[in-house]
């Protein structure tokens, strides 16, 4: 079994040689050697930001397990390691497999001193990463324990009217219906569509202003999703010369929606990084919007990274 600093080697990505390959034997043993070496290359590569495109998951069927959700259940203990809940200590890895064919990991995260509503939820945490991927929807999602009802309810926001099969491992497959029967969700307050696929807003600047953190936090305010609010946002975070976007992605029961810094700082974390990395912060959001993002911003920077630079930039829909 590893310890506890072994996994956080692995979820930064800084072993390597024959120290990584027996971490990883140890930590994915229901994998081939084979898949197991793939899977390292993959994680290596620049710029990974814990999607496993299709093309390796194929590879990886190929080389064992060759049934995906055994796959995805095996690959569970590798998405764990990149949990950081420092209020309840309760580890959650999650794999989502998007409609496109690629894998997503997430993993659950928890803001020190802060309400537990500023957590990301595992589930929250792939979806999310799926969602900024622009994959066109979630097929099936694995998870290292049951979903809470939040997270149940987050997952009913996707795709209404398509079921997504839940994996947990020693319990058969079961589609999200069966776990949230007579659900509410998008219908209820008469919106057809839900989160998938991503659709873009015409936003733009309400003054005349550029850079690459600017460009990327205007990003992605264009994909967000906020049906019901129409108050559409995002942001973009700088830190250790990567830059980490967030969409603001709304839920018709409004607790679960999903900050965008917290998809920020899911993508972070699920890319290698920390929090201490982040220099600067970008939050883009409507003139006039009916809800703001800055406060619960501002009070999340506030513990994670206060000496990071927060700035608030103002868009509106093209005419």
């Amino acid at each position: 079994m590893l310890g506890s600093a072994s996994l956080g080697l692995l979820a930064t990505h800084m072993l390597s040689g024959k120290e990584s390959e027996t971490n990883f034997a140890q930590l994915l043993p229901k994998l081939s050697t084979e898949s197991r070496e793939r899977l390292l290359r993959v994680i290596r590569q620049p710029g990974f930001s814990g999607q496993i495109p299709a093309t390796d998951v194929r590879a990886l069927l190929a080389s064992g397990p060759t049934d995906i959700d055994a796959l995805m259940l095996a690959l569970l203990p590798l998405a764990r390691t990149y949990s950081r809940p420092p209020i309840s200590k309760y580890l959650v890895g999650t794999v989502a497999q998007g409609r496109d064919g690629g894998l997503y990991l997430g993993a659950n995260l928890e803001l020190a001193g802060h309400s537990l509503n500023f957590s990301v939820h595992g589930e929250q945490s792939a979806i999310s990463n799926a969602y900024m991927h622009g994959d066109t929807g979630i097929s099936a999602v694995a998870v290292t324990a049951a979903p809470c009802g939040h997270c149940r309810q987050f997952m009913n926001e996707l795709t209404p009217g398509s079921d997504i099969r839940i994996l947990i491992e020693g319990s058969p497959a079961v589609n999200l219906s069966a776990l949230l029967p007579q659900s509410f969700g998008p219908k209820d307050l008469g919106f057809s569509d839900g989160a998938f696929p991503v659709r873009e807003s015409n936003l733009v600047l309400t003054k005349t202003q550029s850079d690459d953190l600017i460009s990327a936090a205007l990003s992605a305010a264009r994909k967000s999703y906020a049906p019901y609010t129409k108050s559409h946002s995002g942001v973009a975070v700088s830190a250790r010369d990567r830059i980490f976007r967030g969409c603001y992605i709304e839920n018709a029961a409004f607790n679960p929606s999903l900050p965008p810094l917290q998809t920020a700082l899911a993508a972070l974390i699920i890319a290698g990084g920390d929090y201490s990395g982040i220099t600067k912060v970008v939050l883009a959001e409507m003139e006039g919007a009916v809800i703001s993002q800055r406060d619960v911003t501002e009070a999340a920077l506030a513990t994670i990274a206060p000496k990071a630079e927060l700035r608030v930039i103002k868009s509106r829909l093209a005419a």
